[in-house]
């Protein structure tokens, strides 16, 4: 293995596989994120490179960052408008991830603004990882036994997370997995959407249940009123955006009342 990839394992890879069930970090594990935002804005670019339109509609950029005793990959990205017939916007990025934060779902890898080439976009943090889920389903594999009812639990936070995003672009190409059967979600340039498809009704209802949601998060959703949302992604989401997520709160509370979800610790 050469020194660049092991020292992105030893960074956020190792970070994610060690957490507990539920994908709840350490508070170590937290402080770590944190020095992984800075270095995200401030680290070096040591290599650079545009992905085709196969690799992503918005055409990011591949990154190779070093600094601070670490190098890792990171990509960049600064779409703003309708791009293969969908409403890109790099700040949804952002706002994602600080949203995971507040919310602890803690499955969002680190994404910050930065600029590039005299543009502001969003930095996300590369997780190397195993399979997506397109190649898990491709392969047949199955989620062995021991790891199934966190599995289920994560998949059911994904799809609570998700609908109080209004996220349009869920799909097993951008769900990552690790070799211990973690979970990661990337991509979150079509989120926060305003429209009545997702400000009437969530993407995920009981065809696609939340059986189960951690009490906290529950809480930190019922927490959620207009000052909140404003501290947590500042002027990332404009203020249609932001009433959208409002409105999404209540439906994501009322579902999960109409479905009979249980809270754990």
């Amino acid at each position: 293995m050469n020194r660049y990839l092991w020292l992105a394992l030893l960074g956020i890879v190792a970070w994610l596989a060690t957490v507990p069930a539920a994908a709840q970090f350490t508070e170590e594990q937290l402080a770590r994120r944190e020095k992984i935002e800075a270095f995200l804005a401030n680290a070096e670019i040591v290599e650079s490179e545009q992905m085709g339109e196969s690799e992503g509609v918005t055409r990011p950029w591949r990154m190779r960052l070093r600094g601070a005793g670490l190098e890792a990959q990171a990509i960049w990205k600064n779409p703003s408008g309708r791009m293969g017939g969908f409403w890109e916007c790099w700040k949804c990025e952002i706002a994602a991830y600080r949203m995971d934060k507040y919310l602890g779902v803690n499955m969002v890898p680190p994404a910050v603004e930065r600029r590039f080439q005299g543009d502001a976009g969003a930095i996300v943090f590369w997780v190397e990882h195993w399979i997506s889920g397109r190649e898990k389903l491709d392969q047949n594999i199955s989620v062995p036994g021991r790891h199934l009812a966190n599995w289920n639990r994560m998949t059911y936070l994904q799809r609570a997370f998700d609908n109080l995003i209004g996220n349009e672009d869920r799909h097993l190409g951008n769900i990552l997995i690790t070799e211990d059967w973690r979970l990661c979600f990337i991509d979150h340039s079509r989120s926060f959407r305003t429209t009545k498809a997702f400000t009437k009704k969530l993407p995920y209802d009981a065809k696609n249940p939340m059986k189960s949601l951690p009490r906290a998060f529950v809480e930190k959703v019922k927490a959620l009123d207009e000052p909140t949302l404003r501290g947590i992604v500042g002027n990332y989401l404009t203020n249609k955006e932001v009433a959208a997520v409002l409105a999404r709160r209540e439906l994501l509370l009322k579902e999960m009342e109409d479905q009979g979800t249980r809270l754990y610790e």
